[in-house]
């Protein structure tokens, strides 16, 4: 198991870690800030700091799949290409830096607390999501218009409010007996801790309160400009919503 210190402290942007496994799908750390492809979010990139002070450019991180003769459980640091010098100098017990390429992930969170105020503008299921570092996406099940500048002029005011945004979590039990806390219909809140993670946008009365893994900014002012670049008719039942940075 890889511990995921990106859970509870999203801007925390390095840690020391011991190689626990390296294989034909990466590095995988005994810890780790980096957080892996899932939820919609794209997988951190950055680099891995060895004991002798090089550095090994990370590309890519994914959650370790059941595969037969591989560990389960872990989080992969897939390695950019043309490395295979400093790849083949490590192996299990030794000691690195591990340290995500901030500026990349920075974006990744604005814009994923913004598809959160989004999802506040737009109060209906989501079938579809994309959060890359420099667009994200949500396709809502509806079939009514959308108008892109009511939509922009929304998310300008809400991140001027400066809402706080907290990480929680509640039981599987209260899960099951708040069900439309759930807003996506493709995907469910991975259970079997017993707690699932939320985040709350908004005080004591939320804007926007869902079951929720990615990394977050802490107050919508953080977000910035954002705006919807976009808004498409992907089928009779569903509008993409496109959001950038101005």
């Amino acid at each position: 198991m890889t511990q995921e210190l990106f859970r509870q402290d999203p801007y925390q942007q390095a840690c020391e870690a011991v190689l626990t496994a390296r294989g034909p799908n990466g590095i995988m750390l005994d810890r780790t800030v980096f957080y892996p492809l899932g939820g919609g979010q794209a997988g951190d990139a950055g680099i891995l700091v060895l004991a002798d002070g090089r550095t090994l450019a990370i590309a890519d991180t994914r959650k370790a799949k059941d595969e037969p003769g591989q560990p389960t459980g872990g989080i992969w640091h897939v390695p950019a290409s043309g490395q295979d010098d400093l790849l083949a100098a490590l192996g299990p017990g030794d000691r690195v830096t591990a340290r995500i390429d901030w500026e990349r992930r920075h974006k990744l969170m604005r814009l994923h607390t913004t598809t959160h105020l989004l999802c506040h503008l737009v109060p209906r299921l989501v079938n579809g999501c994309s959060i890359t570092p420099d667009y994200a996406r949500l396709d809502f099940n509806m079939t009514e218009a959308l108008d892109k500048e009511q939509l922009t002029a929304g998310i300008a005011r809400l991140v001027a409010a400066a809402h706080p945004v907290a990480i929680g979590s509640i039981t599987d039990e209260e899960l099951d007996a708040n069900p439309a806390l759930v807003r996506s219909m493709s995907v469910q809140p991975p259970r079997g801790t017993g707690r699932i993670r939320t985040i709350r946008v908004g005080g004591a009365e939320p804007i926007d309160y869902q079951p929720c893994g990615g990394t977050h900014v802490a107050n919508t002012a953080e977000i910035g400009a954002v705006v919807v670049s976009k808004i498409e008719k992907k089928s009779a039942s569903t509008r993409r919503v496109v959001l950038g940075f101005a």
